[in-house]
């Protein structure tokens, strides 16, 4: 009975055991119309109107039942839409069956689009309620580094570092959570790490550093800018710290995802560390800079939009990271 339990099977056995029922009808009318006929032109006719009769009735029954299955192959295109990021809501006219189906989805894509936008209010309500603190506190500790006490300096410019990466690690955790729950989330892979590559040259331009691109195809992935940019600038001032003189970044599809590859020429790292580091608080080197939320951060967004990140061997000799996120 299994086959009855798809809408489009109960529709066709309906329709075909719809016109099984005519045709005793049918038979019956063919009688009273060529009753008058010879025996042979009468067995003639008569077959021929039955076949033609039952034929034209199985055919427009056929049509008609793909006709009224139609509105849903739309309905379901319309949601692919919607979920990979090209449609904010689901448009088209639909029977009177379906429209009111449509328009609660509709609702609830405009309920959870308004939710985020609060969430993501909220966030930046309060990153913008801690910089200012966080500023001053900053030059606080150069005046305390000024009037001869530099180890008190590092020690509270030390716990100030790990303060702001705890707000940023809690704001992109909250803002990517809220950017999940959005279907329409969409970004190009290759924009934001253009961005950042450029940044990440600025910063670290007395180590000499070169940053390359690999050339290939555009991507997209299904996640706001501002977590991806969070995740790939991670990764690569990850890289850039470690690296001697090159890192090369990649990105390639793979069965409906994206990968974002990073690769360095550094020492590379233990492979009994790689899945320690990206547990958050810690980190490859306690004499490295940074509270070890880095990479924290990475995993934590990446599976919050369905992806994943992991460390391998680069072929450069140094560390590769692997970053996997949905498709668009």
């Amino acid at each position: 009975m299994s086959m009855f339990r798809s809408f489009r099977s109960r529709l066709l056995w309906g329709a075909l055991l719809g016109v099984a029922g005519l045709l005793p009808l049918t038979h019956m009318l063919s009688i009273v119309i060529i009753r008058q006929r010879s025996p042979l032109v009468f067995r003639i006719s008569h077959g021929v109107l039955i076949v033609g009769f039952a034929l034209a009735f199985i055919v427009v029954g056929l049509l008609q039942v793909r006709k009224g299955l139609s509105p849903f192959d739309e309905l379901r295109a319309r949601l692919s839409a919607v979920r990979e990021g090209k449609d904010q809501r689901i448009g088209g006219s639909y029977p009177t069956e379906v429209q009111p189906l449509v328009n609660d989805l509709n609702a609830l894509l405009d309920h959870r689009e308004q939710i985020v936008r609060r969430a993501q209010a909220k966030a930046g309500d309060l990153a913008h309620g801690l910089k200012t603190p966080l500023a001053v506190l900053a030059q606080e500790v150069e005046r305390v580094k000024a009037a001869g006490q530099p180890e008190l300096a590092a020690s509270i410019g030390q716990q100030l570092e790990r303060m702001r990466r705890q707000v940023e690690y809690h704001l992109a955790h909250a803002r990517a959570a809220a950017s999940g729950a959005t279907p329409g989330a969409r970004c190009e892979v290759r924009a934001s790490a253009e961005g950042l590559i450029r940044t990440l040259m600025r910063l670290y331009a007395d180590r000499g550093i070169a940053i390359q691109l690999d050339p290939g195809p555009e991507y997209s992935v299904q996640t706001q800018r501002e977590d991806l940019e969070e995740m790939l600038g991670n990764l690569l001032d990850n890289a850039c710290k470690w690296a001697k003189s090159r890192i090369t970044v990649a990105s390639s599809a793979n069965a409906g995802s994206i990968l974002i590859t990073v690769d360095d020429d550094g020492p590379g790292l233990d492979p009994a560390k790689r899945d320690l580091v990206l547990q958050r608080g810690v980190r490859a080197d306690e004499a490295a800079p940074g509270s070890g939320l880095g990479l924290a951060i990475v995993r934590d967004l990446a599976e919050l939009y369905g992806g994943s990140i992991a460390l391998d061997a680069s072929p450069t000799g140094g560390l590769r990271s692997r970053l996997q996120l949905p498709a668009c």
